[in-house]
């Protein structure tokens, strides 16, 4: 039988992006003058596609200062990173994804970023070979769209119900949901548990431990199932 496959998110679930998505968010918004977001309203929109994200944001921009509003988000990013910037891992998290691939998990990666921003994180030291195959939004639908989980399903050759989608905010779980997948959420990123739970999310961790044994539960599931 194949091993079970473990898909992550990456912002609010093993990167912790909150101040530079908001930074960014407002940045774009002063130079429209427009009003400046507040934090609650733009961790709604992360993990969606920039496009996506950036319209729901300010649903009533006509398209030219639309266009104009991701031109100026990602403007701002780019600052950022010229300066050095890069956002941190959240604690532990390094340590396990290691882990779970020790304990014969595959690892993938499904996010809301750009292809520029996968191959930043994939270049972490110590993530190269880490994850079978990444996703985003480049590459076809975004979230809560099944697309990149398919993708993820078929690279890794697992079916759906030996896989687990864990991210942090709803729109991850609607994306699991949608592709017929397990969702596992945590409760340091963007989404409250409750908005989380809420989009049929199985378990919130409360930490990497939290997290490594329910997917312990899930993989001794599986191992059940299989024939001896």
């Amino acid at each position: 039988m194949s091993r079970p496959l473990a898909i992550f998110d990456i912002d609010g679930t093993l990167v912790d992006s909150r101040a530079s998505i908001h930074r960014a968010a407002t940045d774009a918004a002063q130079a429209l003058g427009l009003p400046e977001p507040g934090y609650d309203r733009v961790r709604m929109i992360v993990g969606l596609s920039l496009d996506d994200a950036m319209r729901t944001l300010e649903p009533g921009l006509n398209d030219r200062d639309h266009a104009e509003f991701v031109a100026q988000f990602r403007a701002a990013f780019g600052r950022m990173y010229a300066e050095g910037h890069q956002e941190p891992l959240y604690d532990g998290a390094l340590e396990h994804l290691r882990r779970l691939r020790r304990d014969g998990w595959r690892l993938a990666l499904a996010t809301g970023q750009n292809r520029k921003g996968v191959a930043r994180n994939l270049a972490r030291e110590g993530w190269g070979d880490l994850f079978v195959s990444a996703h985003c939004a480049d590459d076809g639908p975004g979230k809560p769209d099944p697309a990149m989980l398919f993708a993820a399903l078929k690279a890794s050759g697992v079916e759906a119900d030996r896989a687990v989608m864990i991210g942090d905010t709803a729109h991850d779980a609607r994306m699991a949901r949608n592709a017929g997948m397990a969702a596992y959420g945590v409760s340091w990123g963007f989404h409250t548990a409750d908005e989380q739970h809420a989009e049929g999310v199985v378990h919130v961790a409360s930490d990497f431990r939290d997290l490594e044994s329910v997917l312990e539960t899930f993989a001794s599931g599986l191992r059940v199932m299989e024939p001896s």
